[in-house]
């Protein structure tokens, strides 16, 4: 025996399964893991975008502190890590925010801070973002001779593509060149036993004249200059750069450096130096 719908029924029917699949969807919508591509081991190319910048706390040449206007530099040039110096995160100088967590939020990145220094009731280093997912974070303190700013290091594994690399980022003395060869010797030998690709950015504080710099160059490679960049590489002070003080530097087998360039902005007094490192 066989029964048949009547065309009211068959509406019917119809807008139950319409509606049965929008809640359905809905449903997938609000509760699926969505993993965004800031971290995404999938989105890695052949060229690593490295960024290295002095962000001043967040302060740009106007003394205004501004977080979005750091961040809007760091979201227009697309990089894949980010070596941070001169972070604060609950200094009461610029309104106990947390600033690499606000950074990172505003970025979509991965985040990792080091502590080197207590100040106005928070904590003052250098930080790092990711567009990967930070691993085996490590935070090493150099000892100092006379500076009564305490520095350190930072260092993080990425996985690009399965591939390893190791990232670092630093901030070294401004007073003294015997502190910032002292410092560049404690980092060069914390990182001796590192394996694999190893990029390393920082505030030097140095020019190429230097001693740390020239120190450097016994182990690494410094990427404005394989890359052949076109100017002298001044980033600050941002408003009349004269003094070239901060690098990307990097070894390894299958790292190269095809393109470094300087950032031109006001959002702090240093421009950031942006380099793409071929990574085969």
């Amino acid at each position: 025996m066989s029964s048949t719908l009547t065309p009211a029924e068959i509406m019917t029917n119809r807008r139950h399964l319409i509606v049965s699949v929008c809640i359905l969807v809905l449903f997938l919508l609000l509760v699926w893991p969505v993993r965004t591509p800031s971290v995404s081991a999938h989105s890695f190319s052949e060229t690593l975008r490295v960024m290295t910048y002095n962000i001043h706390v967040g302060v740009g040449m106007d003394k205004k502190l501004d977080l979005q206007r750091i961040a809007d530099v760091i979201i227009k040039e697309k990089p894949d890590l980010v070596g941070l110096q001169e972070v604060d995160r609950g200094v009461k100088r610029t309104e106990g925010k947390d600033e690499i967590v606000e950074l990172a939020k505003l970025t979509r990145m991965d985040y990792a801070f080091a502590h080197n220094l207590d100040y106005q009731g928070g904590q003052y280093g250098v930080a790092m973002l990711s567009r990967f997912l930070l691993n085996k974070v490590e935070h090493r303190m150099f000892e100092n001779k006379r500076e009564a700013e305490r520095r350190g290091m930072l260092r993080a594994q990425v996985n690009m593509g399965g591939k390893i690399v190791n990232f670092v980022t630093t901030h070294l003395d401004y007073q003294y060149s015997d502190g910032r060869v002292f410092e560049t010797e404690q980092l060069l030998k914390f990182l001796e036993n590192v394996d694999g690709p190893l990029i390393v950015v920082a505030d030097m504080n140095d020019e190429p004249v230097g001693e740390a710099y020239k120190l450097m160059l016994t182990r690494f490679s410094d990427s404005w200059v394989k890359s052949n960049a076109k100017g002298d590489g001044f980033s600050y002070p941002a408003d009349k750069p004269i003094k070239r003080i901060d690098y990307v530097f990097y070894k390894g087998d299958g790292l190269k450096a095809k393109k470094a360039r300087i950032v031109e902005t006001l959002a702090s007094d240093h421009m950031p130096v942006v380099v793409d490192i071929e990574l085969k």
